[in-house]
């Protein structure tokens, strides 16, 4: 019976399948893998480095491998979920992702260690957008999406927080290897579950042949976009590299649209992004994604360079943060979804996010950690999770469900993309401002013990100043939504099923207006 034709004869409506909430723990255990390994190979770099022997030269490409590989294969891991089937992806990137892990884990080189990243970002690619497109399509009630896309929004938003306090204890009481090995019983337990709990609702594949063009296009235009904001960070705006990664970039992606707005089975089908608060919902999630990041590098270089705090005492000064984002992903978000526009939990949200970000930019040497930083990252992490849970829920509400995978591609791309402009610009600002700072006071300085001084108030100034760039990210991110989501409150409708042979009828949530 359809749900429409169960509420006419007031029979209990059925929102999917029984094991739901069941496969919701698999998929949010999954992503909380994503996410973690995102942040908790940085606390173990320069031990791997060490061990390895990896010049100071080729470290970052640890980063780099994953980042591009993961960046550039999102779009065609999300249409391969539409194609194949998104439990067959995501079990599939699940494998994929632990034999990768494992090969990181035993690497013997540094060359070694650079291709396990990579194959983690291939199959990371192929798994994430899998994950996020299953909740779209097997949670249809709009209460029971909410508190799904609450859960999966805070585990999205504190994971790479979670991240530092993991990576701390592996590498300072184990070693940086199991960094590595921790994913593989996430990757199998999450594999299992999956395959045996997860019904995918039928009729929502995308049969159409592959867009080879629109493959090749996307993920080199987007390898180069990556690849140039990560140089940019280490060799300068200015290099000649960089500018050609841009340029090529630029390029490359005019050529997709061009390409996809002609194509008759496209890899991204323009209908996607050009739906305004879709379009909105990945453009303001990118912008804030920008201000993120910054804040975990430049935190984390703060707390242990500046106050000298530990690994392990640094992962768990991000505490704040992660609670922060729980309350407002589940108790926020979640709760108020239903009720009230989309506009009105993520503008606020992000403007919650910048006040944090605005006590932040106070920073000084000998600022207390429970007097700025605790608040500030209490008010971070309450405003993102708020504004995470309904962008999460609205980046992939109304779309066809043959195209759910490519839709859930596109939240990954604008947050790895924001995450690499983040990590790049904000560091090239800070560096400039230390740079500044230091050349302007170092005169006065007369003994080491003062230039040392002059040293980290320079450091702490750069930070400062990046952070006034990032509360501006985040109060553009909220003008962007208040400019242009201006979905209602998520109700639940009936829509046509267009996978290959189906027109049976398919509850998912609209967009009320």
């Amino acid at each position: 019976m359809s749900e429409t034709a169960a509420k006419a004869t007031g029979a209990p409506v059925s929102s999917g399948d029984a094991n739901r909430w069941k496969a919701l723990v698999f998929i949010a255990l999954a992503q909380l893998m994503v996410v973690l390994d995102a942040t908790i190979v940085n606390i173990a770099l320069p031990s791997a480095q060490t061990d390895l022997g990896i010049s100071d030269g080729n470290r970052q490409w640890v980063v780099t491998a994953y980042a591009l590989a993961f960046g550039g294969l999102l779009l065609f891991g999300g249409r391969i979920a539409d194609l194949w089937g998104r439990k067959n992806a995501f079990v599939v990137g699940l494998i994929g992702f632990a034999l990768a892990s494992a090969l990181g884990g035993a690497a013997t080189s540094g060359a070694m260690m650079f291709g396990a990243r990579a194959l983690q970002g291939v199959f990371g690619a192929l798994l994430a957008p899998a994950a996020l497109s299953l909740l779209a399509v097997m949670f249809t009630d709009a209460k029971e999406r909410a508190k799904a896309f609450g859960i999966y929004g805070a585990i999205a938003g504190g994971g790479g927080a979670v991240g530092f306090i993991l990576g701390g204890v592996l590498t300072e009481y184990m070693d940086w290897r199991w960094t590595f090995f921790v994913n593989i019983p996430f990757a199998i337990v999450a594999a299992f579950g999956a395959y045996f709990v997860i019904r995918e609702p039928e009729g929502g594949r995308n049969r159409n042949p592959l867009d080879i063009p629109g493959v090749l296009l996307s993920t080199l235009g987007l390898v180069a976009l990556v690849y140039g904001f990560t140089r940019a960070e280490s060799n300068g705006w200015g290099d000649a590299l960089t500018v050609g990664m841009f340029v090529a970039s630029a390029v490359l992606l005019i050529s997709f649209v061009v390409t996809e707005a002609r194509t008759k089975a496209p890899l991204l089908p323009l209908r996607v992004i050009t739906d305004r608060n879709r379009g909105g919902i990945y453009l303001s999630l990118g912008i804030a994604i920008i201000a993120m990041f910054g804040t975990f590098l430049f935190l984390t270089y703060y707390l242990q360079i500046v106050k000298g705090f530990t690994p392990i005492k640094t992962g768990f000064a991000f505490m704040p943060m992660i609670v922060g984002m729980m309350v407002g992903s589940t108790q926020i978000g979640a709760r108020l979804m239903t009720r009230v526009p989309a506009r009105l939990l993520m503008g606020p949200g992000f403007l919650v996010a910048a006040v944090g970000m605005l006590l932040m930019t106070q920073l000084e040497i000998g600022s207390s950690y429970a007097s700025t930083i605790l608040p500030a990252m209490l008010l971070l992490g309450l405003g993102m999770g708020t504004a995470f849970m309904p962008a999460m829920s609205l980046a992939t509400l109304g779309v066809e469900p043959r195209d759910a995978g490519v839709a859930s591609a596109m939240v990954n791309t604008s947050q790895q993309v924001g995450g690499a402009i983040g990590t790049a610009l904000l560091n090239t600002i800070a560096a400039s401002a230390t740079t500044s700072y230091i050349a302007d006071h170092i005169g006065s300085a007369t003994s080491r013990s003062q230039q040392q001084l002059v040293a980290l108030e320079g450091q702490v100034h750069g930070y400062t100043n990046a952070i006034w760039f990032a509360v501006g990210m985040l109060v553009l991110a909220a003008v962007i939504v208040g400019t242009l989501v201006n979905a209602g409150r998520t109700d639940t409708a009936v829509v046509t099923g267009s996978g290959e042979g189906a027109e049976e009828e398919l509850a998912i949530p609209v967009v009320a207006h």
